[in-house]
C-alpha cells in the first residue's frame, strides 16, 4: 500500500495543465510548498507566542494597576474631603466658626476641591498607563509627545482666557478667598456671593441684579464678611457745644446699646468715642466707632445714628449737617432789618418827584394838520 503523499503526488501529476493563452505555463504550488509554509508559520508562532503572552500580561498588569490605583486615589480624596467637612462642622460649634463658615459654603467648596483633585488624579494615572501600553508595543512615543505638545500649546494659546479663568478659580477655592454668603468687592462688581464656580463667580448686587464675574478678571478681592467689620459714625455739632457734655451723652448711648439685645451679639467690642475728627470755624466732628460682626456694620451704624439723634435732642445738643455748619436763624440778625423802605422819590414818574423838579419837562408839540 503506497503512502498518502505518494498517491497525492501521482494524482496531482497525472493531469496535464492546459496551455495559457499567452503561451506561459502558470506555476502551481505543490504539496511540499504548502507543507513548508505551514511549518514556517507554526515555527514563527512557536517562537513568538511567549513574547505575545508576555506583552499581553504586561498590558493587563498595567491596566489593572492603573484602575486599582485610580480607585484608591479617588477614595482617598473623597475621605479627605469628608474629613475636611467634619472638621468644619466641629469648628461650626463655636461662635466664630458659625459666623465665618456656613453649610452651603462648605459644601460647594468641598465639592469643587474634590472634583478638581479627582479629575487631575484620573488624568495623570490613566495618561501614564496609556503611554506605558504604547511603549509595550515598541511604539516610538517621541513624535506622539511632540505632536501632543504642539497641539496643547495651540489649544492653550487659543483658549488662554478659559485656562486663566479655570486656574484662577482653582486657586480661589483652594485658598478659600471667599464663599457662598460672603459680601465681596471684586473690582468689576460688588455684591453677595451666591455661587462659586471654577470659571465664573455669581454675585447678587445691592439692587438685586446678578453679576457673572469671570475668575480670570478678578485682580483683587475685598471680603467684607471675614473676620470683623468696623461701624463708624461721624457726628457734626456746633463749635460752641460743650465737649464734655457731648462725650458724656455719647458714652451713655454706647453703654445702653451694648447691653441691649440683639446689639450685644452684633457688637464684638465696646463702642468707643474716638474724639474730635475735625474742627472747623463753625462746627466740629466727633468720631464714634465699634467693632461688629462681619456684614453687620451698616445695621449697627443706622441704629447708632438713631440713638445718638434721640439722645442729643433730649440733651438739647444741636446736630448740624455738612462740613460747614449752618448758623441758627434765631441767633442771626435779619440783614433786611437795617435797610430802609424804598422811597417814592426814587420813582421819576411819582407826584413827589415831579413837585420837586424846578423846570417842568417840555412836551413835544403835535404835528400840524
Amino acid at each position: 500500500m503506497s503512502s498518502l503523499p505518494a498517491a497525492l503526488l501521482a494524482a496531482g501529476a497525472s493531469p496535464t495543465p492546459s496551455p495559457s493563452p499567452s503561451g506561459t505555463t502558470p506555476t502551481v504550488p505543490s504539496i511540499q510548498d504548502a507543507q513548508q509554509s505551514a511549518t514556517n508559520a507554526a515555527s514563527w508562532v512557536e517562537q513568538n507566542w511567549s513574547t505575545w503572552l508576555a506583552m499581553g500580561l504586561q498590558i493587563l498588569l498595567i491596566v489593572v494597576v492603573a484602575v486599582a490605583l485610580r480607585a484608591v486615589v479617588r477614595r482617598a480624596i473623597t475621605k479627605l474631603i469628608d474629613r475636611m467637612g467634619r472638621t468644619a462642622e466641629a469648628v461650626n460649634g463655636t461662635a466664630l466658626g458659625g459666623l465665618l463658615v456656613n453649610a452651603e459654603r462648605r459644601r460647594q467648596r468641598s465639592q469643587a476641591i474634590g472634583s478638581v483633585l479627582r479629575s487631575v488624579a484620573s488624568f495623570l494615572i490613566l495618561g501614564t498607563a496609556a503611554l506605558m501600553v504604547l511603549s509595550t508595543f515598541k511604539i516610538n512615543l517621541a513624535p506622539l509627545l511632540a505632536s501632543a505638545g504642539v497641539a496643547g500649546v495651540a489649544i492653550g494659546f487659543g483658549a488662554r482666557n478659559l485656562v486663566t479663568d479655570f486656574l484662577s478659580g482653582v486657586f480661589m477655592i483652594l485658598e478659600d478667598q471667599y464663599g457662598v454668603g460672603d459680601v465681596i468687592d471684586a473690582g468689576v462688581a460688588t455684591g453677595e456671593v451666591i455661587e462659586v464656580g471654577l470659571r465664573v463667580t455669581k454675585l447678587r448686587g445691592g439692587d438685586g441684579e446678578i453679576w457673572y464675574v469671570r475668575n480670570g478678571e478678578v485682580k483683587r478681592v475685598g471680603n467684607l464678611s471675614q473676620g470683623w467689620a468696623t461701624a463708624g459714625v461721624d457726628v457734626t455739632v456746633r463749635s460752641g457745644e460743650d465737649l464734655d457734655k457731648v462725650k458724656e451723652t455719647l458714652d451713655a448711648v454706647a453703654e445702653h446699646m451694648s447691653k441691649e439685645e440683639p446689639w450685644n451679639e452684633l457688637l464684638w467690642g465696646p463702642i468707643e468715642v474716638l474724639g474730635l475728627d475735625s474742627v472747623l470755624i463753625d462746627s466740629m466732628v466727633v468720631r464714634v466707632s465699634a467693632k461688629t460682626m462681619p456684614g453687620k456694620a451698616l445695621t449697627v451704624e443706622r441704629e447708632l445714628r438713631w440713638r445718638i439723634k434721640r439722645a442729643f435732642d433730649a440733651a438739647h445738643i444741636r446736630i448740624v449737617g455738612g462740613t460747614t455748619a449752618v448758623e441758627d436763624t434765631a441767633d442771626t440778625p435779619d440783614p433786611t432789618a437795617t435797610v430802609a423802605a424804598p422811597s417814592a422819590f426814587s420813582n421819576a414818574d411819582s407826584a413827589q418827584a415831579k413837585a420837586t423838579t424846578p423846570i417842568a419837562p417840555q412836551q413835544p408839540e403835535p404835528p400840524a394838520k
